[in-house]
Parts: structure tokens; C-alpha cells; sequence
């Protein structure tokens, strides 16, 4: 997720929160990996179950919606809120640039 997060970052994350295009999600993907993606645009899952294509804000590192399809809306935990260590970053900071 860099530029955006850095291994390590803590964050406070808001479960059950509204996801809209844009936010900044914690998902579980259906191998049982869960990640930060940015939530891009809902779309159909395999078994036409409504669902989120999720994206890495560093299209070159890591796994998302590219190489494992949409996922399940009810895959997706939580919203990021607020980046609260190493220094707090929130709003637009954690949202699409």
C-alpha cells in the first residue's frame, strides 16, 4: 500500500463501517488472507453475490481484485480511519490520490 501505509503502521479501524468507492478496507480474501486495499467499485462475485474490487495503491508489490477477483461485501471487515502510529493521518491523507 506504499505511499499510502508502511509495514508497521497501526491503525485504527472502524468494523462494520460503510465502504464506499475510495476507502481504504480491511478485507479477507477468499484463500483466508487478510489485507489493506483501497475499495475501488462494488462488482459481481463468481456466484453473483454483491462484491468489492479491491486495489493496491502500489500496483507493483502484493496480491488484490487483479489476481484474485471481486470480494464478497461481507468480506470486507472494516474501514481505516485513521493511521495512528507512527504519526496520525487521516481524512483525505488515507483516501484515493
Amino acid at each position: 500500500m506504499l505511499p499510502t501505509l508502511r509495514d508497521g503502521d497501526r491503525l485504527l479501524v472502524q468494523y462494520g463501517a460503510q465502504v464506499r468507492p475510495g476507502s481504504l478496507v480491511v478485507a479477507r480474501f477468499p484463500d483466508g488472507t487478510v489485507a489493506v486495499k483501497r475499495a475501488q467499485e462494488q462488482r459481481r462475485t463468481a456466484s453473483d453475490a454483491v462484491g468489492w474490487w479491491l486495489v493496491s495503491d502500489n500496483p507493483d508489490e502484493g496480491v488484490d481484485s487483479r489476481h484474485r477477483g471481486p470480494v464478497a461485501e461481507d468480506a470486507v471487515l472494516g474501514v481505516v480511519r485513521l493511521r495512528v502510529w507512527p504519526s496520525p493521518r487521516v481524512g483525505r491523507a488515507l483516501r484515493a490520490r
